[in-house]
């Protein structure tokens, strides 16, 4: 396989820019809700969150590489990887965010330095559990159906990316369909530009210049001159964490956020091997849970992942370079402090319709690369990522209109009768927003046992999702002022649910024989 092709480089646009938008994100819930100064952001935050892209990057092409070598074909493609976005609100809203106001409470002088320790001790704990459980994490893997892996991260990508950047690109037509134009042409079409140019390159260019001409860009007031900012070792720092009883105080946050990481590691290994990369998983979640690990010991709060989108970037031409470009180009504009200056040059809208065909082709990939009989499976594992994406999208329009904000009404279970006077169960989507992931998984793979007519092993799905919610991973969730949360304690109800189901599908093995004629028209 060729050092570096072509399609790296529409990789490394796409890779690139999505872990770009999220460290935008994370430096304004640093800056704005933590209270961090530059020093603490500029000067640790972010450059250890380039360590962590840095490190796994690295590794992920070379891994690539070396599956070429073993294999003798030139169209492997190393794994995505970068920042979770999941964890970057959990970990600032449920640990930093208490951490501060606690510190506050008690009268610290620096609440903010106490935040972010406690941020660096969860990141750290992270990575500790993703490197623990990837001695289990393959026979979990092999035993659970690739429909419910698969349709799992359609659904998050077809809600999270493709409806998202749909929405944005739809809000901004001439940049936003022009750009899709030239990634469907290319990329759909099959077709390449003459002279050879990238098909990324070609679509971020021209975003950006329909961008500055609508006055989309240049974004916020002009950035600071560069400065550099190398990384430094904060092991004092993450030691006053564990002082302070960070990780029994935070036990039941930084516990189901490694877990759902590894999950989500899982069916993304998955996603790869349907795409035709089969990649070792004890090898790949070790190397992301020492991504966290540095993360921490490097200053960044924020845990890393494999991401979702292999199939992508498999699709435009994407190779193994890609990942090790994409890792140096985002550490460079954080070492350097230019990460300001080229999110103020380049406007997210440059090169959101790259990403919108990620979340087109992942949901596209769950139904490709599974049975045909059991297509009802994958769109069942896809409705929970939807069914989150429109809580979030409630709580946005209730934000928007004053609710949940300083000074506004606090979210309460008032809210219940509000929506139910639209005829619209919030308490379901919210109940489903909490612990998305496995209750994708455990729904779709439920399904695929029934479509198999294994209902003791469906049932066994229903007893999990069961325990899951008897231990406060799944639905259960409380209000917070502007917000809904997971509980972290005994969702009774839908325990009691998940049993009934568990009960049905345990009587349906006894009392139910197989239709011939369903099987002779189905």
């Amino acid at each position: 396989m060729r050092l570096i092709v072509r399609g790296d480089i529409d990789g490394l646009f796409g890779l690139a820019l999505d872990n770009l938008i999220l460290l935008l994100v994370l430096s304004g819930l640093c800056r704005f809700v933590l209270g961090f100064d530059d020093a603490l952001l500029l000067g640790h935050v972010l450059p250890g969150a380039a360590v962590s892209l840095l490190v796994g990057n690295l590794y992920y092409s070379w891994q690539a590489r070396q599956l070429a070598q073993r294999s003798g074909r030139d169209d492997v493609c190393a794994l995505p990887y970068g920042l979770n976005a999941v964890t970057v609100f959990a970990f600032v809203f449920l640990v930093m965010l208490p951490a501060k106001l606690a510190a506050q409470a008690a009268g610290a002088a620096d609440p903010a330095r106490i935040a972010w320790q406690a941020g660096l001790l969860a990141c750290f704990s992270c990575g500790v559990i993703e490197i623990v459980a990837s001695a289990v994490a393959e026979r979990i893997r092999r035993a659970t159906p690739r429909a419910a892996l698969l349709s799992t991260l359609a659904g998050l990508a077809l809600a999270f990316i493709a409806l998202g950047f749909l929405f944005r690109a739809y809000a901004h037509p001439l940049v936003g369909l022009a750009t899709l134009a030239v990634v469907l042409v290319g990329y759909f079409g099959r077709v390449r530009i003459r002279g050879g140019l990238p098909i990324g390159l070609v679509a971020v260019a021209l975003g950006t210049a329909l961008a500055w001409g609508t006055g989309l860009a240049p974004t916020g007031p002009t950035p600071p001159p560069p400065s550099l900012h190398g990384p430094v070792p904060v092991i004092g720092d993450l030691l006053a964490g564990f002082h302070a009883g960070v990780l029994m105080t935070y036990f039941a946050v930084i516990v189901p956020m490694g877990l759902i990481i590894v999950v989500g590691s899982m069916q993304n290994l998955e996603s790869a091997e349907a795409a035709g990369d089969r990649y070792d998983t004890r090898s790949s979640l070790i190397v992301n849970g020492i991504g966290s690990i540095a993360a921490a010991v490097f200053g960044s709060c924020f845990p890393t992942t494999l991401y979702i989108g292999h199939p992508g970037w498999k699709a435009m031409g994407a190779r193994s370079a890609y990942s090790a470009l994409s890792g140096l180009v985002v550490a460079l504009l954080c070492f350097t402090g230019t990460l300001s200056v080229f999110t103020w040059l380049v406007p997210v809208e440059a090169g959101m319709a790259i990403l919108l065909w990620i979340g087109i082709v992942m949901t596209s990939q769950a139904f490709q690369a599974t049975p045909r009989h059991h297509a009802p499976a994958v769109v069942i594992g896809i409705l929970p990522g939807l069914a989150t994406w429109g809580a979030m999208m409630a709580k946005s329009g209730l934000h928007a209109a004053g609710m949940g904000q300083p000074g506004g009404e606090p979210f309460s279970s008032a809210l219940v009768g509000k929506f139910l006077q639209s005829d619209v169960y919030i308490t379901g989507a919210f109940a489903l927003e909490q612990g998305v992931v496995f209750t994708a998984m455990i729904l779709a793979a439920t399904t695929v046992a029934i479509i198999e007519r294994r209902f003791l092993i469906a049932a066994v799905w229903c007893l999990v999702a069961a325990l899951l919610s008897l231990a406060g991973l799944m639905h259960g969730f409380a209000y917070s002022a502007g917000d809904t949360v997971l509980a972290l304690s005994p969702a009774w109800d839908w325990v009691l649910g998940y049993l009934a189901m568990a009960l049905v599908l345990a009587a349906a093995q006894g009392l139910t024989v197989a239709d011939d004629a369903a099987d002779a028209h189905g």
